[in-house]
């Protein structure tokens, strides 16, 4: 018998003439690690000396920084077998959920959730998207008649908030549930900064105590039937999906609902405030969606969705995308080992001179007027690209434009101080405060 025969394919083998990925010499990491910057300040280095695929030692091995279109696309779009995801940051709080799951128990649960957060799943949540958006309108007419500040950062997370949780139990959110999901962006202060699993879980056991608990009365509720005013939402179809499939426990529900909760309210808020300060910086930008058409009309929505792509653009939801090579591989033309440490920076890519002119300029028009944008598709990636790209990106744009339709006519907002720090931990936020005062508009 020939025993080659029977082996299968050979595994991948790097091109001949691949040469090594080049690499910042020691005393680049030294002067940022002297000076206690933030990782982006390396990788912005990294990036301006050598290009799209790059390399830097944090130890003993290297690792590769990718920010060019065409590695990105063949980074997580064309190989994503080659390039894993090992673990992610956020499993202290995901646990199996969706974001952090691979192999098998990923494609199994992606599928089944991919179905809710597109095509007609997605036409189920309009309604509930539209009611939470209107409590939001209403809340902020209310400050613009008495005068009163509002902080847009707590706005935006109440909203994306309302939003995701009518959405997964048909209920809109009440004072209690929002002030114990509180808790969520607790934890995630806590995840950016690697630390021992248990000495992280330890810091945060209160705040997870805190979301657990949220967590268990909605699927008992939901098991018991208790659908809400919207009628059943996607934590009922976990739930008949325990029926059938028994890797769906209590756990495992628990792990879905709480990665829906977190990722799907977040990174919507996050922009939102985002983009509100970018109108505060750049005003004309408001006036310039709005002529574009009449209320409710496509060409309004258009020029609506492109301020949110270009907030996105700035402030990428993922602003940095970890991945581990499984394998050997030649990346735009460079060798990479097999276990290899990969970023992928949608950040840096996105504020790249040669694909972006006046990168760091707020132009939404750069998503309207022909040819104002890069066509490849590892030049534009705020969700990721290829088949974990964020399954949420629909439901994402969707609710941020919905918003804007209800809020942007109505108000301006003065804000009465602006953060002058940014925090880049799982999201890039406004590190402080954002207190401002809505006001009918001018002109």
């Amino acid at each position: 018998m020939d025993s080659a025969a029977d082996s299968g394919p050979p595994p991948y083998a790097p091109g001949a003439g691949a040469r090594p990925v080049p690499e910042v010499g020691p005393e680049v990491v030294e002067r940022w690690r002297s000076g206690g910057g933030e990782l982006v300040e390396l990788l912005t280095e990294v990036r301006a000396r050598l290009g799209g695929v790059a390399a830097f030692r944090l130890g003993p091995s290297p690792t590769v920084l990718v920010t060019g279109p065409q590695a990105v696309q063949h980074v997580l779009a064309l190989h994503p077998e080659r390039y894993v995801k090992r673990s992610h940051r956020a499993r202290l709080l995901v646990g199996d959920g969706v974001l952090a799951a691979t192999g098998a128990a990923w494609k199994s649960q992606r599928r089944l959730l991919q179905s809710q957060f597109t095509g007609t799943g997605m036409r189920r949540h309009e309604h509930r998207i539209t009611a939470a958006a209107r409590t939001t309108a209403a809340r902020w007419n209310a400050y613009a008649r008495g005068g009163r500040t509002l902080d847009v950062g707590r706005e935006m997370r109440r909203y994306a908030l309302d939003a995701i949780w009518r959405t997964l139990t048909g209920h809109p959110l009440d004072d209690e549930t929002e002030r114990e999901l509180a808790a969520v962006a607790g934890v995630g202060a806590a995840l950016p900064t690697p630390a021992d699993g248990t000495a992280a879980r330890d810091a945060v056991a209160a705040d997870l105590a805190r979301i657990d608990a949220v967590a268990r009365h909605a699927i008992e509720a939901a098991r018991r039937g208790e659908a809400g005013p919207d009628g059943p939402g996607v934590l009922h179809v976990l739930l008949d999906a325990a029926r059938e499939r028994p890797e769906y426990t209590d756990q495992l529900i628990r792990d879905e609902l709480v990665t829906l909760l977190a990722a799907g309210h977040e990174t919507t808020a996050t922009t939102l405030t985002w983009l509100y300060l970018l109108l505060d910086r750049y005003p004309g930008a408001r006036g310039q969606a709005l002529v574009a058409g009449g209320d409710g009309s496509p060409q309004r929505r258009q020029a609506l969705q492109a301020l949110v792509h270009e907030t996105l653009r700035l402030y990428p939801s993922a602003w940095i995308l970890p991945r581990h090579a499984a394998e050997a591989d030649t990346l735009a033309g460079h060798t990479v080992d097999a276990g290899t440490d990969i970023l992928v920076c949608p950040y840096l890519t996105h504020r790249d001179p040669e694909l972006w002119p006046d990168p760091e300029e707020f132009d939404p028009r750069r998503f309207t007027a022909p040819g104002g944008r890069p066509t490849h598709p590892g030049a534009y990636y705020p969700f990721g690209v290829g088949p974990r790209a964020c399954l949420g990106l629909q439901f994402a744009l969707r609710e941020s434009t919905v918003l804007l339709e209800h809020l942007l006519p109505a108000h301006t907002l003065t804000f009465s101080s602006t953060p002058t720090r940014t925090a880049y931990g799982i999201t890039i936020r406004p590190d402080g405060p954002t207190p401002a005062t809505p006001r009918p508009p001018t002109g």
